[in-house]
């Protein structure tokens, strides 16, 4: 039997006062913030011509393969809704298949951030990629996996042996003490790894992973020099990250005897989305989101920042008018973020994010459905990881602004409800990249 798509549910702004039966698309709001790659209403015509298309994507490995990843990556990855004259069906830019069949994609929030910082250092790239590959390891049954993880780690010694001199010259002048520091516990640490593997101790891998991946990501943070790249003239003024930040997310959970309590800590990545999480985390200094409630938990997406009263965004008191922000994109070869455009609008169908929405809890905005430059403060968290349909293959990278990922606790991300309450989000490092605060502007 033929797969057919579903519908696809709207995710644009939110409103917390009966925002389910606003608009006739599976009763969302038209304020949701909409996955939508192109505009025109679904008909018979259109279902049509697209099981046509379905069935002549038999002729050719491609075509199959393309048919093969959107069926199962929208079947499982979003739920399947109603559909409804004015709901919108989904055509995302399809990549070579060479692209769909390079391998799975990295969904550790870690690893994303890690390869997103602006640096070119091949030594230390090396000596990141065994130690990741030990979660691979760690999939064997028993103590078998300790043999695979030895190679790892006995690859990562060797790697970062034979590139400390050019891990070293890459550091920022500034940062040489502080890298070097870095390095010493790395190789430490690896000594560590390799006794903790010789006791045949499988349970205290994954820390110790864990523990000398944070030492990686130190020194390759060392090795960035400044802000690399000036922000556009017209949003210069807007509060701007010009760096990372983190910050934890302690969130009420009501109804659930299980779970009363869970803080998230957040990662926000400024060298690829400066305007975007230099605003996040200007609201968060105003202590906008603080107490206010869970408005969308769907099993898709968790959101909120969707204020009282009739403004679907934050109103700046200096101005009294919605502060927004721009569409802000990445695209991995560029060194300055595209402004105000999807990628599939800029025609770069095979451009890929330099943050992807690869990572369950990938962190994000919300906008308008038609109108790339109205996120205000409006987020949401996807609860969806990438299989078959990798990065910029899937329906939200290139169209979204992701500025940040969940790294702990974010698999409680999915037992949060509307209603469960924000208590507090403060900043926990970081908050000196931030240029421009307007919190600190009274009023």
């Amino acid at each position: 039997m033929a797969a057919t798509f579903p519908s696809l549910p709207a995710l644009n702004f939110v409103k917390s006062s009966g925002f389910l039966r606003k608009r006739c698309v599976s009763s969302w709001s038209s304020r949701h913030l909409t996955v939508l790659c192109s505009s025109g209403n679904v008909g018979e015509s259109d279902q049509s011509q697209l099981q046509n298309k379905q069935r002549g994507a038999l002729s050719s490995l491609k075509e199959c393969a393309i048919s093969m990843a959107l069926t199962v990556g929208l079947i499982t990855g979003i739920p399947t809704i109603d559909s409804a004259p004015s709901a919108y069906a989904v055509e995302p830019a399809i990549p070579d298949v060479s692209v769909l069949i390079s391998g799975p994609p990295i969904k550790d929030p870690g690893a994303l951030l890690r390869y997103a910082l602006p640096i070119d250092n091949k030594a230390i790239r090396e000596v990141q990629k065994p130690l990741e590959d030990i979660t691979d390891s760690l999939k064997i049954a028993g103590v078998k996996a300790l043999d695979s993880v030895e190679r790892n780690v006995r690859q990562a010694s060797r790697l970062l042996k034979q590139g400390k001199n050019m891990i070293v010259a890459g550091f920022a002048e500034s940062k040489k003490d502080h890298g070097s520091e870095l390095i010493d516990k790395l190789e430490a640490g690896m000594d560590e790894l390799q006794q903790i593997v010789e006791e045949r101790n499988r349970d205290a891998v994954a820390p110790k992973q864990k523990e000398l991946l944070q030492y990686v990501g130190g020194i390759e943070e060392d090795m960035v020099d400044g802000f690399p790249y000036e922000v556009p003239e017209e949003y210069q003024n807007l509060p701007l990250l010009k760096g990372r930040a983190t910050v934890d997310m302690k969130v009420k959970v009501k109804d659930n005897p299980n779970l009363e309590e869970c803080v998230f800590r957040i990662v926000l990545d400024g060298y690829n989305a400066p305007v975007t999480s230099g605003n996040f985390l200007d609201l968060v200094e105003r202590h906008f989101y603080d107490g206010m409630e869970i408005q969308r938990a769907d099993g898709f997406v968790v959101q909120t920042g969707d204020p009282e009263g009739p403004a679907d965004g934050f109103i700046d008191p200096s101005t009294e008018k919605t502060r927004t922000v721009p569409l802000e994109i990445m695209a991995v070869g560029e060194k300055v973020p595209f402004y105000g455009s999807t990628l599939e609008e800029l025609g770069l169908y095979k451009a890929q994010t330099r943050l992807p929405f690869n990572a369950f809890g990938t962190m994000a905005m919300a906008r308008e459905e038609f109108e790339n430059n109205s996120a205000s403060s409006q987020v949401f968290w996807l609860l969806k990881e990438s299989e078959l349909t990798p990065s910029n293959a899937n329906i939200l990278d290139g169209r979204y602004a992701v500025f940040g990922y969940v790294t702990q606790n974010e698999d409680y991300l999915a037992d949060l409800k509307v209603g469960d309450v924000i208590e507090s989000i403060h900043v926990v490092s970081g908050l000196e990249n931030l240029v421009n605060p307007s919190y600190k502007i009274s009023g």
